[in-house]
């Protein structure tokens, strides 16, 4: 095990475990297990540890286009999920949109005030009256029943039984390379947004930027491969691959990065 967590941050470590102790589980009983919902970067450990060797595969599905959040399937070889089998339901909820303007954090903070974890709903999609989101099937009915309001407004909650409805992507992600100076939130940062490296540790420091989607607030903080940074006003990008290094020793990245609207 301690050749795996060398790899991996230290905070990282606990849901490790948690990993190996899934791998464990689907070998021992020779039948699939299915996740909550994982970010991307908790995505990314399941397949670096669990790869697709040893007769197991990784699956997942957040049921969106292009989806964020995902639940993950690790099956042994015979096992191939449908749709179905990973019990997402994806719910949707109507406003009026005349008189107000609701965003993600308004409608993340009315989901968890009814006392569900995180970990039971994937992305969250809004257009100009409609929001989306999806969740795990086992508290759907809950939700239902008991999400009247995103904030001081009131909502109306129905299933969505037509996928074809589903709300796209807001935004493009678009493939870029990169040259920087060390792998400090920092100087990554101020590479990707092309800001000054004060700009970029101001912003850091101000509680602007997430990183997998906990705020980060050390301007030092190592990124590695499979990380995703949020900086509010200016968007996000995700480290797609590190490249080895220039004659300068400065370090080549692919990054994808999606604007903010």
């Amino acid at each position: 095990m301690q050749n795996i967590m060398q790899h991996f941050r230290k905070d990282e470590h606990p849901f490790i475990e948690r990993v190996i102790e899934w791998k464990k589980e689907v070998e021992d009983r020779y039948a699939p297990k299915l996740t909550a919902f994982l970010d991307p970067r908790e995505l990314h450990i399941v397949q670096s540890i669990v790869g697709n060797h040893d007769g197991l595969s990784v699956y997942g599905e957040g049921m969106f286009q292009e989806a964020e959040r995902k639940r993950v399937y690790i099956a042994p070889s015979y096992f191939i999920p449908t749709m179905e089998d990973y019990d997402i339901t994806v719910l949707q909820l109507t406003f009026p949109s005349k008189f107000v303007q609701l965003k993600h954090p308004d409608v993340l903070g009315a989901l968890l005030s009814l006392g569900i974890d995180r970990k039971h709903f994937g992305d969250i999609r809004i257009d100009e009256e409609t929001i989306q989101f999806a969740c795990t099937s086992e508290i759907a009915s809950y939700v239902k029943t008991n999400l009247k309001k995103v904030g001081k407004i009131h909502v109306r909650i129905q299933e969505l039984e037509n996928m074809d409805q589903l709300i796209p992507p807001q935004g493009e992600w678009k493939e870029q390379r990169l040259t920087v100076s060390s792998m400090r939130l920092d100087a990554v940062l101020s590479s990707s947004f092309n800001l000054s490296r004060q700009k970029s540790q101001n912003l850091i420091r101000g509680s602007k930027v997430k990183v997998n989607f906990a705020l980060c607030e050390e301007t030092a903080f190592e990124l590695q491969e499979g990380d995703l940074v949020s900086c509010r006003g200016y968007g996000r990008f995700k480290i797609d691959g590190i490249e080895g290094r220039t004659k300068k020793e400065k370090i080549r990245l692919v990054i994808s990065q999606i604007e903010r609207k």
